[in-house]
């Protein structure tokens, strides 16, 4: 087990058990939260944990300040979705298609990454934002390409298809069909990938990463190309991200603006990463599976506290659902607060002083 995290072991005994609850609870999603809602929602989970720890390589690992994730989060679903559209449903077209995206992201990585990593940091986070806003006006208006503002909508292959069922009886009480295939799909994707990262961040690549976000001048002072370092790090999180918007694809089965190439997606990988803990890995999987569950389910439960409060003048009004946002706001900023150094940084501090 510790070389399969790379060495990169969770030290806190409260995060190994959740990390554990969370991979299980994953792995038998459509037998343990049985529904089409609860298998979107596990579907995202996974899918922004492979976002948001492709943007830890940047942010927590190498300190590099980038709005432009979501571009290359939209470049692997529109490359899949187009491929699909194009030469009909089957895994060449999903093959072609994830190959374009993954070129057209390193092209772009790569010149972003070479011309705008020479300067200050505030400076690249706008260049990288002006980038991705351009990049989602031009999709939004190339119609006949992208589907524009509409989007695409796609066939997936026989096997991951909705109609496909593999097996004429249920299994524990769920038939499986082409849906659960492309959940399961989705999971060994990014458990894989997960791992890769994993990897990458402690590999002395990794170190000299986190020695560039410490302190860059003392790296370039004993001798290593910071631009280069960095370069490569923006490559790499834009390849990842690239795999993670094709797979939100396969599961959605449609692309659009408004789902891959938002800023509100970009304010919501920011977000998981502060809340699970930046630099840490572990905390993209619990950042993920917090925010996305709150994100999908605080209505429900404000529902039922708003229907319990019933007649109370004020409390009723607060905790009605559409004050969701409102909450989620207060959830964060409490986050941010108590745990500045987020959920995953508080575990492994509270192990360290139980063990002094």
């Amino acid at each position: 087990m510790n070389a399969l995290l790379s060495h990169d072991l969770p030290r806190s005994r409260w995060l190994a058990l959740a990390l554990i609850a969370i991979v299980i609870s994953l792995a038998l999603a459509p037998f343990l939260f049985p529904g089409a809602k609860a298998l979107s929602v596990a579907s995202k989970v996974l899918v922004f944990v492979l976002l948001v720890a492709s943007y830890d390589l940047l942010l927590g690992y190498t300190g590099i300040v980038s709005f432009a994730h979501t571009m290359f989060f939209g470049i692997g679903a529109y490359g899949v979705a187009i491929a699909s559209e194009r030469l009909g449903a089957g895994w060449a077209a999903i093959g072609i298609g994830l190959l374009a995206a993954l070129a057209i992201s390193l092209v772009l990585s790569f010149v972003i990454g070479l011309f705008s990593l020479r300067v200050k940091a505030i400076f690249f986070a706008m260049i990288t934002l002006a980038v991705a806003t351009a990049f989602q006006t031009l999709v939004s208006q190339l119609h006949a390409f992208t589907g524009g503002e509409d989007g695409l909508s796609f066939r997936n292959p026989e096997w991951l298809s909705p109609s496909f069922e593999p097996f004429e009886s249920e299994i524990f009480g769920v038939l499986i069909d082409g849906k659960i295939l492309t959940y399961w799909l989705i999971f060994v994707v990014v458990a894989v990938l997960f791992l890769m990262l994993l990897r990458i961040v402690n590999s002395p690549f990794g170190r000299v990463l986190q020695a560039i976000r410490e302190n860059d001048f003392r790296a370039e002072a004993i001798g290593y190309r910071t631009v280069v370092y960095r370069t490569l790090a923006s490559v790499l999180g834009a390849l990842f991200a690239t795999v993670a918007g094709a797979l939100f694809a396969l599961s959605l089965r449609y692309v659009g603006p408004d789902t891959t190439l938002s800023f509100e997606i970009m304010l919501d990988i920011l977000l998981i990463v502060v809340i699970g803990g930046m630099g840490t890995m572990y905390g993209a999987v619990l950042g993920a599976v917090l925010f996305v569950v709150a994100q999908n389910y605080l209505q429900n439960l404000l529902a039922v506290g708003a229907s319990a409060v019933a007649g109370v003048p004020v409390l009723s009004a607060l905790v009605a659902p559409e004050r969701w946002l409102l909450w989620m706001g207060v959830l964060f900023v409490l986050s941010v607060y108590h745990l500045p150094t987020g959920v995953v940084g508080k575990l492994r501090v509270w192990a360290a002083r139980r063990v002094r």
